[in-house]
């Protein structure tokens, strides 16, 4: 499957937006991606810090909480601002640790303040603290939900391989280099399910890619 037949076929069933900013924008359209201020995400402690170069690979999270049936807009903006909650009153960080996050229902959203201008750019990357050793290499995307013993729902699927064939063209990725928190952690996250299905999350990238 081709790039423009994959995002075609999801434009069809009205999951696909272009972001308009460009014309690279246009000529190859995602998911629309939330910003922090659409999600109501409260201001980071400090400032991110952002760095002149581009990450080399997307590495893959659960959230490891409850698969929930609740699908909404309003429940994926309210878990978005959970995991804010947990990261920075619990584990003191600045802010959410991922970049990004990909919610049960599909709606893809910014995690870290900055990251989804530095990604737009294409040439920088804001410093994250999804994995240590990975947060300038690594893009982090969160996916909401506990995936040790079932998959993720088709929808989150489908905006996670949108996602990654859009940040894969913006930073020269190569879909090989979508990998697993707990290649590079002694962790059991994305969940041994999500993990299991990242070769097909490469190859479908990839097909996507031509």
């Amino acid at each position: 499957m081709r790039r423009r037949s994959l995002l075609t076929g999801l434009a069809g069933a009205g999951v696909l937006a272009g972001l308009g900013a460009s014309p690279a924008f246009a000529a190859s359209p995602v998911l629309p991606i939330r910003s922090c201020a659409d999600w109501g995400a409260r201001p980071p402690s400090s400032s991110p810090t952002v760095v002149n170069e581009r990450p080399v690979r997307i590495l893959i999270h659960h959230t490891a909480s409850a698969n929930v049936e609740d699908y909404s807009q309003a429940g994926a903006y309210a878990n978005a601002r959970w995991i804010q909650n947990l990261h920075m009153d619990t584990n003191g960080w600045i802010d959410s640790g991922q970049h990004f996050t990909n919610s049960r229902g599909g709606f893809l959203m910014e995690g870290r303040h900055g990251s989804l201008n530095a990604l737009r750019r294409g040439d920088r990357v804001v410093v994250g603290a999804h994995c240590p050793g990975q947060n300038t290499a690594a893009i982090g995307i969160e996916n909401e939900g506990l995936y040790m013993d079932v998959e993720p729902p088709t929808l989150q699927w489908d905006t996670l391989v949108s996602f990654c064939v859009y940040t894969c063209e913006q930073y020269g990725i190569s879909p090989s280099a979508i990998q697993g928190h707990r290649d590079y952690r002694d962790t059991l996250c994305p969940g041994d399910k999500l993990y299991a299905l990242l070769p097909r999350l490469r190859q479908e990238v990839a097909r996507v890619l031509g």
